[in-house]
């Protein structure tokens, strides 16, 4: 089989916050911005790699979720435990240095992990986990 991953989604609670820490913070090219029903999906993806995109969404994004439901997920981004993410990197120290610079979120700084990676970790502006390995 050839399979690629296309796609993914995470929410977001503010749309222009996350898509400045996306674009301009991360380097993601926009790749689509779209409004509908009063709300906003912006598709963001790593220059260099058009085959790949985040949908950063609104919670629970219009798919049939009961208030109950779309009030849980708000409450678990509050908390930063929703979603998250892995990037990889071949210069993990730069990465961090310009993310720590921009002002990003530093959850932790780069650190070898017992289970043999060596990453660091960020939360985006709507409390998205940005896990970033280095790749060897």
């Amino acid at each position: 089989m050839d399979i690629t991953i296309h796609t993914t989604f995470l929410p977001h609670d503010d749309p222009d916050a996350s898509l400045a820490f996306y674009r301009d913070t991360l380097g993601f090219e926009v790749r689509n911005d779209v409004k509908y029903g009063g709300m906003r999906w912006i598709s963001v993806g790593p220059a260099g790699q058009p085959g790949t995109s985040i949908v950063l969404e609104p919670p629970g994004g219009g798919h049939g979720l009961t208030d109950d439901e779309r009030r849980t997920i708000v409450e678990m981004m509050a908390k930063g435990t929703y979603a998250h993410i892995i990037f990889a990197t071949a210069d993990l120290d730069g990465t961090f240095g310009r993310l720590q610079a921009s002002g990003a979120d530093v959850v932790q700084e780069p650190a070898e992990q017992p289970y043999g990676v060596r990453d660091c970790a960020f939360r985006d502006p709507a409390g998205n986990l940005l896990r970033i390995q280095e790749l060897r």
